[in-house]
């Protein structure tokens, strides 16, 4: 018999496979909240209200307490803030929560927004011709924000756009009004590249600029050790679906926010 020792794949080529409970994990510290606890192994999290995603709780494992008690819990310390509480759920992979979903339905909790996880691998993405100048920086300037959809983003938004392991901003200038015509954000941590806030001028689209932030961006990551990246989209939002899937990513799972109920008024004789 004879044998060989066969290297590992380079970093680059790896595929993007991943489990739901690593990527739940990767995509809350690729958007992290102000404020966070412990309770058993659910992380609750608080932004002054700044998306669902970083004022919610993320219930991977045991809370340590009946369901009922730790909802309980999690009502009470959202409510001490001032915001109304929401638990993140997924289905539709592995180890994904539909079975916490059902029991928030039946307790009257309210599913109000839904979205997906999509990941492909980075070096595809990274290869493509190099086309349009895209900057690239640690921060996001006025400039950048000018073209960020969510105009009079707060001190908070801005702690949360710029927390994570690694965080790059990507800018293509020339838009009207000194906006560029393009922007983007991208968080790398360890294998993992997580894409974010990807807009273009509505006069320039359908120029390929998305394309060439996210490329500029996969190769940025790539440079620090990553292979796969995520982003997540919304079910109704078709053009970037397209995109997405041109560009080699694929849905991994759907995500849910489940808001508590809201409390009946008391009724009395009429």
């Amino acid at each position: 018999m004879a044998g060989k020792i066969v290297p590992a794949a380079p970093a680059r080529r790896r595929g993007p496979a991943a489990g739901y409970e690593e990527l739940a994990r990767v995509t809350s510290r690729g958007w992290r909240p102000v404020e966070s606890e412990r309770l058993g192994e659910w992380e609750l999290r608080a932004a002054g209200g700044y998306t669902r995603r970083a004022n919610s709780v993320l219930p991977l494992g045991d809370p340590g307490r009946p369901l009922d008690a730790a909802l309980a819990a999690v009502r009470r310390w959202y409510g001490e803030r001032g915001l109304p509480a929401y638990v993140q759920t997924a289905t539709g992979a592995e180890g994904t929560q539909e079975l916490l979903g059902a029991e928030l339905e039946r307790r009257g909790w309210v599913r109000e927004v839904s979205a997906e996880v999509w990941i492909g691998a980075l070096a595809p993405l990274a290869d493509r011709p190099e086309g349009a100048d895209v900057v690239l920086a640690r921060e996001a300037d006025e400039a950048w924000l000018a073209r960020y959809q969510r105009k009079g983003v707060s001190e908070v938004a801005l702690r949360v756009l710029s927390a994570g392991p690694s965080v790059w901003f990507a800018t293509v200038p020339g838009g009207p009004g000194g906006a560029p015509a393009a922007i983007g954000r991208c968080v790398v941590d360890g294998r993992w590249a997580g894409f974010a806030a990807v807009e273009v001028d509505p006069d320039r689209r359908r120029q390929g600029l998305a394309t060439e932030v996210m490329a500029a961006l996969a190769r940025r990551a790539l440079a620090e050790g990553a292979s796969a990246g995520w982003l997540q989209v919304e079910s109704d939002n078709a053009p970037a679906r397209a995109l997405y899937t041109g560009l080699g990513f694929s849905r991994h799972h759907a995500y849910h926010h489940f808001r508590e109920p809201q409390e009946q008024p008391a009724h009395g004789p009429s």
